[in-house]
């Protein structure tokens, strides 16, 4: 099924039909959720798109920012902006406490056991190609094997299938159950006497599903592999504990948890940054330089090199205060009812295939779908355009997968804790009057 493409309705002739998605409870309502609560700290969702309120429903691809995030940038470019680590006068010894301040939030954030196991990225596909580029290229070897998913980000499989050609090592994927979740039990049987790696999602972007990643890491363990846990998808969304796990590394992103863009995390157990190689080479990174060769500075500064993100570290931090003065586990027992309540009336929608777990199974608070006989992007359009209502359309950097479940591309609502169920309501009115217009 093609596209149509944008210009293939009048939508400037035809009328408004925006749901109601009111911003504020009804006046007999329960106490307010947390929805409802926070959403005044996010001045961007109060405004007015293509003629309607808008509801962002896009969280998977990236959050908004809360005003506290937003002050604490305009904070730092308006009065102690300076290069950190490289100056002893005043507004370098305040941006560099800033910016490891941060760094010191972010490993107590996830329970890492030291800061120095905190490495700061451009976004978390550079921390993956940080442990490929470093430990992959000098840890695997011909004939060596590292296991990965059909459902994995393309960001978890194209710095693999790089380091497997430049090493000689094989790839091996798990494929899906009935039910579309990881297959935990052929997992298993790709474990061999060569497996050297594991690299999997927490928490799927496309299914929305929850993988159980402390029993997948013990069972690597058992047979020597280390386990590489992508948790952009967990991290912003549920308490994430890297000890509890013991997860060899672990990465994630800024921006997908009220931070700014630019910015991500690559966790790893100390000993094993200790025994990496540098990722780049350049100022900040070294211990000496000489002429005919130089030494390195310790992890994390080791994989550092040059000017950081110092303002976006920052903002992660003032994120992390953000959500941790919310709770996460208050933040997880709110997305798991938006979840159910976004499944169970999406799947009410006639003509409606949602892939992944099916009702009663845990999932994250997103829905990848399509809608028989409509082109996942004329879909998405016409919610943007007639109904101010933002989801994804595409193959969501999971190309494979789609593959894999006989599809080029789905449509996509994610959630997050400022969503409510009105939005939801509102999201489901756009939608049955999408396919009606079609139909």
């Amino acid at each position: 099924m093609a596209a149509l493409g944008l210009g293939f309705i009048a939508l400037h002739g035809r009328p408004r039909a925006c749901a109601a998605a009111s911003s504020a409870p009804a006046a007999a309502a329960a106490p307010p959720v947390l929805g409802d609560v926070t959403r005044p700290h996010f001045p961007i969702l109060d405004q007015t798109v293509n003629g309607c309120k808008l509801v962002y429903l896009d969280n998977a691809a990236t959050s908004q920012k809360p005003v506290a995030v937003l002050d604490k940038l305009k904070d730092y470019y308006s009065v102690y902006n300076s290069n950190v680590h490289r100056g002893i006068h005043a507004l370098s010894a305040k941006a560099t406490e800033a910016y490891e301040v941060a760094r010191q939030k972010v490993a107590n954030f996830i329970n890492a056991e030291t800061y120095r196991e905190i490495v700061f990225t451009r976004n978390a596909t550079e921390a993956i190609n940080l442990v490929a580029f470093t430990w992959g290229l000098s840890t695997l070897r011909e004939g060596d094997e590292v296991i990965l998913s059909v459902a994995e980000h393309h960001s978890n499989i194209v710095p693999w299938q790089i380091v497997a050609q430049k090493t000689g090592a094989s790839l091996k994927y798990v494929t899906l159950t009935e039910d579309e979740t990881l297959n935990v039990e052929e997992l298993k049987g790709l474990f061999t006497k060569k497996t050297k790696l594991v690299s999997l999602h927490h928490v799927s972007n496309t299914l929305g599903s929850i993988n159980p990643m402390q029993d997948i890491i013990r069972y690597a363990h058992d047979h020597g592999a280390k386990v590489l846990v992508d948790a952009c998808q967990s991290v912003p969304h549920m308490t994430v504990d890297v000890r509890g796990l013991d997860a060899d590394f672990l990465v994630f992103s800024s921006h997908k948890m009220c931070g700014p863009t630019g910015i991500g995390v690559l966790y790893g157990k100390h000993d094993m940054l200790m025994a990496m190689p540098p990722f780049l080479g350049g100022g900040e990174m070294i211990s000496d330089v000489f002429l005919n060769h130089s030494t390195y500075a310790d992890p994390p500064l080791r994989f550092e090199a040059g000017t950081p993100a110092i303002a976006e570290a920052i903002g992660l931090g003032a994120a992390i205060d953000y959500l941790s003065n919310l709770g996460m586990d208050n933040i997880h027992a709110y997305e798991v009812e938006l979840s159910k309540y976004l499944y169970s009336k999406l799947s009410s929608v006639s003509g409606v295939r949602i892939y992944g777990p099916k009702s009663g199974s845990e999932r994250a608070a997103l829905c990848a779908f399509n809608v028989e006989g409509i082109h996942p992007t004329d879909l998405s359009t016409f919610l943007d355009q007639q109904h101010g209502v933002a989801v994804r359309s595409g193959h969501h950097c999971t190309q494979p997968l789609h593959r894999h479940l006989g599809i080029n591309a789905s449509a996509r609502a994610s959630l997050y804790f400022y969503n409510t169920k009105r939005e939801v309501d509102a999201f489901i009115d756009a939608l049955n009057d999408t396919i009606g217009f079609f139909s």
